[in-house]
């Protein structure tokens, strides 16, 4: 049966994060730029720099050479710094600053809504600064079809709802800005590395393995990866179920979050 609730929670998602791109669409410019530069650094350290000596070398798995192999892994990159970034220092800005979040709270709509709400803000920004790394991607390439195709888009949006999820989680946890540093620092930053953006995970030893398919950027970045350069047949289908459980758990985290919110 039909739950008559969600055609509303749907609709009010649709109200919080109306509110949230007044206030984005002022600074798209901005967004986009923002997570631009660490992705860039990387794609001349390591594809430009570090990829001319192992093309002599090796061959990628996937990719025509170790800077096309890297490519989706920024973008996967990209996303996650600034869907988790973004929707985390938004709402600490609320809650902390402008003390405006208990107007939030006291909205008569589910708490359900109101994560969904925040997590549609967290996408959008996700999806304005890997669009920015994409644009890049296509200059070095010239493959617009490899990162502009509908698998590619829909799992680059799963992960942008994944880590906007955490976002809004660790934004309604935390006291101060110095605490949402040290999530970034102890979680963000090592998955950046550890999560398949700048190596084949299938290759390292089992123990090791374990660890790194234990992170969700790590099933972005291979399914990325995957998307732009391989077919259909050896695209990881796994990664699609695996990042949605992912999201849905999230938001059921954050709905209970929300309901039991004190601010």
């Amino acid at each position: 049966m039909k739950d008559p609730q969600l055609p509303t929670i749907l609709a009010d998602s649709l109200t919080v994060f109306w509110g949230e791109w007044l206030k984005l669409r002022s600074r798209i410019v901005q967004i986009a730029s923002t997570g631009l530069i660490s992705p860039l650094i990387y794609i001349f350290a390591f594809g430009l720099g570090l990829g001319g000596v192992l093309d002599r070398a090796m061959k990628p798995p996937v990719g025509d050479n170790y800077l096309e192999f890297i490519l989706p892994g920024m973008v996967a990159l990209s996303s996650m710094t600034i869907s988790f970034g973004g929707t985390t220092f938004s709402i600490c800005g609320e809650r902390l600053f402008t003390k405006t979040f208990e107007e939030i709270l006291l909205l008569p709509v589910h708490p359900l809504a109101l994560h969904l709400g925040k997590m549609l803000a967290g996408i959008a920004r996700g999806l304005m600064t890997s669009g920015s790394v994409i644009l890049v991607a296509v200059l070095f390439t010239g493959k617009i079809g490899s990162f502009l195709n509908p698998l590619f888009l829909l799992l680059l949006t799963l992960n942008c709802a994944v880590f906007a999820g955490l976002g809004v989680i660790i934004g309604l946890r935390v006291k101060s800005l110095e605490s949402v540093g040290l999530y970034n620092n102890f979680l963000i930053v090592p998955m950046s590395f550890l999560g398949g953006t700048f190596f084949d995970p299938t290759t390292l030893p089992v123990a090791l393995k374990i660890i790194v398919y234990c992170l969700p950027l790590t099933y972005t970045s291979v399914g990325l990866r995957a998307a732009a350069y391989s077919s259909l047949s050896q695209f990881p289908w796994y990664s699609l179920p695996i990042l949605l459980i992912a999201a849905i758990a999230l938001s059921v985290a954050g709905a209970y979050q929300f309901s039991h919110q004190q601010d």
